[in-house]
C-alpha cells in the first residue's frame, strides 16, 4: 500500500530501507497501479501500455508473450540484463477457480470465492525469513550483484520481484485455496506500533455501493468481524511489509558493499496495494487508495534527494522512464511518460518531446471478484469511477483531499465534475465498448471451457474455490449459468 511510504502512514510500522530511499531519493506521493490485480498490473508495466490496449483482461490473460518490453530494449542496446522472482506479466498460471471466477462475474449469483480473511503467527522471535522463496529469490539476487554485476564491463539491469507482502494461500479454503491468511513471526510483528493501527469505518451492508456489495461477499467479508479480527489483519498485514522492506535492504546493502550504490538507479514499486478490511474488504481488485495507490520510489545518481512528488503517475510511466535512464529512443505509442523530468526537479516546460504529462492516471480492472468492469480516473483531488457502460451502474466521485478515507460518494452532489471527468475518460478509452467486448470474451473463454469438460461441467463447477456456497443450492447456480448463457 503506496501510503505506507509517507506520513502519516508509515508511522504504523518501522520500514527502514524505505525512509533510507527517501532520505536519499525521491518519493511519489499519488502512484497508481494501471489494473488492481496481479498480471494485468504487471501487463502494463512491462509493455508502457493500458490494460484496455494489452487486453489483460484477467489474472489469466497477461500480456503477449512475444511483446517488446522495456528489459529486451534495454538487453538490445548493450545492457546486461537480470531477472529473478515473481515476473507474473504474461501469466497463464492462475487456478481453474481463478479463471471461472473471472469470466462468470456476469451471471447473476453470488458465491464466496475467497476464504474468510484470518492471521496466523509462525516461529518465534528469531524466525526472520518467513516468506522463504522470497528470501531464497532475494539471496540470489544480492550473490548476482556481488560476484557478476561488479565485474561488468557493460551497465546493468537487475529485476527482482517479490510475492510479499500478499496474504498466503488459506488450506481450508477449499480447491485452489483462496490466499486469505496474513502469516507472520513476532520477529516481525514486534516492528508494528498496534497503537497507531487505524480501526476503518465501514458503511452498513445496505448502504454499500452494489459493486462493494458484491466485492465484499465473493471475498468472504460481510459477516461479523471483532475490532480485535480487524486490527490483526492490519497489524499483520504491516508487518509482512516489513519483512519486504527487509528484502529491499539487503539489495541495497549488496550495492552499497560493492561500491555500485553510488552510480546504481534503484527504483521500488509495487503492481497494486492491500485493503486490510478497509471498505468492508480485503485483497485487491478495487479502485480504493489501500488496493490502487502503490509505493514508488527512485534513488540514484541525478535523482534529487529528500523530494516528494504530489503529481499523480502510474505504473505505465515506468516503461519510458527505464528507456530514459539509458539514453534509449522512447517509443511513440506508449500510454505511459518519463519519470525523469520530475525526479530530477525539473519545470514542467522542459518535459518530453510528447509534451507535458496528463493530469490524470487511468487504471482499470475487468477480473474476478467484481462483477462489471471499472474504470478509475485520478486527477489533483478527484477520484471518479465509473463501471461497465456508464449508465447501468452508478458511478463513485471522491474529493480525497477532504474525504481520504474515501467514505462519501459525492458524485450525485457534483455532477459537473462527474460530466467533465467522464468527458476525460471518454477521450481516453471509450470504455462502453470495451466493458462491452470483455463480457463478450468472459462468456467466449466459458463456453469453451464448459465444452471441454463434456459431461464433467458441473461436478468440476461444484468442487472450485465456491464449493461451499455452491452445494448448497446447485440447480439454482447451474440455471442461473444457463441463463447468462
Amino acid at each position: 500500500d503506496g501510503r505506507l511510504t509517507f506520513y502519516p502512514g508509515n508511522q504504523t510500522v518501522d520500514l527502514p530501507f524505505i525512509n533510507f530511499m527517501k532520505r536519499y531519493g525521491t518519493v511519489f506521493l499519488n502512484a497508481y497501479t494501471n489494473s488492481p490485480i496481479c498480471c494485468p498490473s504487471r501487463a502494463a508495466m512491462w509493455s508502457g501500455l493500458f490494460t484496455h490496449l494489452t487486453e489483460s483482461w484477467n489474472n489469466f490473460k497477461g500480456l503477449d508473450p512475444d511483446y517488446v518490453t522495456w528489459m529486451d530494449l534495454m538487453q538490445k542496446h548493450g545492457y546486461h540484463t537480470q531477472k529473478y522472482g515473481k515476473l507474473d506479466y504474461t501469466s497463464g498460471h492462475h487456478s481453474v477457480s481463478n479463471r471461472v471466477e473471472a469470466w462468470t462475474r456476469d451471471v447473476d449469483f453470488l458465491l464466496r470465492q475467497e476464504g474468510r480473511p484470518m492471521v496466523n503467527l509462525t516461529g518465534d522471535r528469531k524466525h526472520v525469513r518467513v516468506m522463504e522463496a522470497d528470501w531464497q529469490n532475494t539471496d540470489k539476487a544480492v550473490n548476482w550483484i556481488k560476484e557478476e554485476a561488479i565485474n561488468l564491463t557493460q551497465p546493468f539491469v537487475l529485476y527482482l520481484g517479490l510475492n510479499l507482502p500478499h496474504p498466503y494461500p488459506s488450506p481450508y479454503a477449499g480447491e485452489n485455496f483462496g490466499s486469505s491468511t496474513f502469516l507472520t513471526s513476532p520477529y516481525w510483528l514486534e516492528k508494528v506500533t498496534f497503537e497507531a493501527v487505524k480501526i476503518p469505518k465501514w458503511s452498513s451492508l445496505s448502504e454499500m455501493h452494489p459493486i462493494d456489495y458484491y466485492s465484499s461477499y465473493t471475498k468472504n467479508c460481510t459477516g461479523e468481524f471483532t475490532k480485535q479480527e480487524v486490527r490483526n489483519i492490519r497489524a499483520f498485514y504491516y508487518a509482512m511489509c516489513a519483512e519486504t522492506d527487509a528484502m529491499l535492504g539487503e539489495i541495497i546493502s549488496a550495492l552499497r558493499d560493492t561500491g555500485l550504490l553510488k552510480k546504481t538507479i534503484v527504483i521500488f514499486t509495487a503492481d497494486h496495494g492491500e485493503l486490510a478490511m478497509e471498505h468492508r474488504q480485503f485483497y485487491k481488485m478495487s479502485m480504493y487508495e489501500g488496493s490502487s495507490h502503490v509505493p514508488l520510489l527512485v534513488l540514484g545518481p541525478g535523482i534529487k534527494e529528500q523530494q516528494q512528488i504530489p503529481n499523480v503517475v502510474s505504473l505505465v510511466d515506468i516503461y519510458p522512464t527505464m528507456l530514459d535512464i539509458a539514453r534509449i529512443p522512447v517509443p511513440q505509442n506508449l500510454s505511459g511518460y518519463s519519470l525523469i523530468p520530475l525526479l530530477r526537479g525539473k519545470a514542467e516546460n522542459e518535459l518530453s518531446p510528447r509534451g507535458p504529462r496528463p493530469s490524470w492516471v487511468l487504471s482499470e480492472f475487468h477480473g474476478c471478484n467484481v462483477n462489471a468492469s471499472t474504470y478509475m480516473l485520478r486527477t489533483d483531488k478527484w477520484k471518479y469511477i465509473t463501471y461497465s457502460d456508464g449508465h447501468s451502474v452508478l458511478p463513485q466521485l471522491f474529493d480525497l483531499s477532504d474525504d481520504p478515507d474515501e467514505l462519501t460518494n459525492v458524485a450525485v452532489k457534483f455532477p459537473v465534475i462527474v460530466h467533465s471527468l467522464d468527458k476525460i475518460l471518454r477521450s481516453i478509452v471509450n470504455y462502453p465498448k470495451v466493458s462491452s467486448s470483455v463480457q463478450e470474451y468472459n462468456k467466449r473463454q466459458f463456453i469453451s471451457w464448459k465444452k471441454s469438460l463434456g459431461q464433467n461441467y458441473s461436478n468440476v463447477i461444484a468442487n472450485l474455490r465456491w464449493h461451499q456456497d455452491w452445494l448448497k443450492e446447485p440447480k439454482k447456480y447451474e440455471n442461473a449459468i444457463k441463463k447468462w448463457l
